[in-house]
């Protein structure tokens, strides 16, 4: 049996980091079996889905390295879910209801004024031909229901929760297609898993009661029901679910100057009991993907922890992985150099101007203002080399007996108006023995 999953976002919005999360799974867990990993644009609400959003998706699965095997799109397959809605129509697993959307809500809030949970009492199935020939000659359109067999328990075992079963006399039977002739998500979904052939679904635990009325869909279509897994909903720091969360999505993590490796190696351990660490190459990550690591508790997604481990990311990518996004000027030496010191890609040119000037340097004492004046005249003396920041400071601690501190950090702050950053010895290379003796002569001038 060849893994199949798929990512089935609707294209009313942008991808927040719950998305994001449930698209890396999917594609992880395909990856891994050597499968299928399926994006398909659930895009039935014409009203609200814009082909913005549609592509913004794309390009944010791209950017996070998520490239999708295969692309299907509800929009195309009406005639599909018309065909399938025929035959549950003919083996009475669907029926007409023509309460309003007024009605509904004062059924739910006498159920629940009387302790009693907000689930359909299915009057539609008591309607006479003679009551529904009524409501069609007053214009009214029935909205369809699927019919949940009550006399079923519905029973499965999840890869992450264990066994689930659920009372189906509990669970509303659920619309399926508007009085507008719109489909909702449910049946044509299970459609597309069957003809996709998708042999797992893996989503947030907030779809678990999806999953038991879709499971008696996937048996009234005479197919066998994928497997399932429903992971633990993201929350934030405060430990809840966070509206915040819903508005994290690829553009703000760029403006951020997050990487996407750092998301991609966050987001494929949270939940789980394995640590998160700064990994650049999915690969491993795939290695280690198992259902089984998975817990119940909720996976907290702290943004401070994205942060940190977004500049241990950047501390370990090589500059063919950054090299499109660096100065002109700078090359795999410059990159080695200054990566150490990022925070972000952000810091880059700042960190590049320190190489290529032009700089600040701070005001000196009279003391300091001699030595560095010493310092021009031992460097002129100097031949360019990979080894001027040890000869420069070797023949300064002899001719003027200074040492440590009193030694070094002058000469950091003439040459780079910092009293921080790269080691000296590979960042004076940089500079250059000309540039240096010119940012030493306007300090001593």
């Amino acid at each position: 049996m060849t893994i199949k999953t798929r990512f089935a976002p609707s294209p009313t919005g942008h991808l927040h980091v719950g998305n994001i999360r449930t698209a890396l799974h999917n594609w992880m867990f395909a990856k891994k079996q050597g499968g299928t990993f399926l994006l398909r644009l659930d895009d039935t609400d014409a009203e609200r889905s814009k082909e913005d959003y549609v592509d913004a998706i794309r390009a944010d699965l791209a950017w996070l390295g998520l490239i999708a095997d295969e692309e299907q799109r509800q929009s195309a397959r009406f005639d599909r879910y018309a065909e399938h809605l025929a035959k549950l129509k003919a083996d009475g697993r669907v029926y007409p209801a023509f309460e309003t959307a007024q009605e509904l809500d004062l059924k739910r809030k006498i159920q629940l004024g009387r302790g009693k949970p907000p689930i359909y009492d299915r009057a539609a199935l008591d309607l006479t031909p003679e009551q529904i020939a009524a409501f069609e000659s007053e214009g009214r359109k029935p909205h369809w229901r699927f019919k949940l067999d009550h006399d079923k328990p519905i029973i499965w075992t999840d890869l992450i929760r264990g066994e689930q079963n659920f009372d189906p006399a509990l669970l509303s039977d659920p619309v399926i297609l508007r009085e507008d002739g719109s489909w909702l998500y449910m049946l044509p979904s299970a459609i597309d898993d069957i003809e996709m052939e998708i042999t797992h679904v893996v989503r947030g635990e907030d779809h678990v009661a999806n999953t038991a009325v879709q499971i008696q869909m996937f048996e009234a279509l005479g197919a066998k029901p994928p497997e399932f897994a429903h992971e633990a909903l993201l929350v934030g720091t405060e430990g809840k679910l966070s509206k915040r969360l819903g508005s994290l999505g690829v553009s703000s993590f760029r403006e951020k100057k997050i990487e996407p490796q750092a998301i991609v190696a966050l987001l494929a351990r949270i939940g789980t009991s394995d640590p998160v660490e700064p990994i650049v190459d999915a690969e491993q990550l795939i290695a280690t993907f198992d259902f089984a690591r998975f817990g119940r508790a909720p996976a907290r997604f702290d943004e401070e922890e994205l942060v940190q481990l977004n500049q241990k990311i950047v501390h370990l990518l090589d500059y063919a992985d950054v090299k499109d996004r660096l100065p002109d000027a700078m090359d795999a030496d410059g990159w080695a150099v200054i990566r150490p010191n990022l925070h972000d890609m952000g810091d880059v040119d700042q960190w590049w101007q320190v190489v290529t000037g032009p700089i600040a340097p701070p005001e000196f004492s009279p003391e300091d203002r001699e030595f560095l004046a010493i310092a021009h005249k031992k460097l002129e003396d100097l031949e360019a080399s990979s080894d001027l920041w040890k000869a420069l400071t070797g023949a300064l601690k002899e001719s003027t007996g200074r040492k440590g501190k009193p030694l070094f950090m002058p000469l950091r702050q003439a040459l780079t108006g910092l009293d921080h950053g790269p080691d000296m010895n590979v960042l004076l290379p940089l500079i250059g023995r000309d540039e240096s003796l010119k940012r030493l002569a306007i300090t001593i001038a």
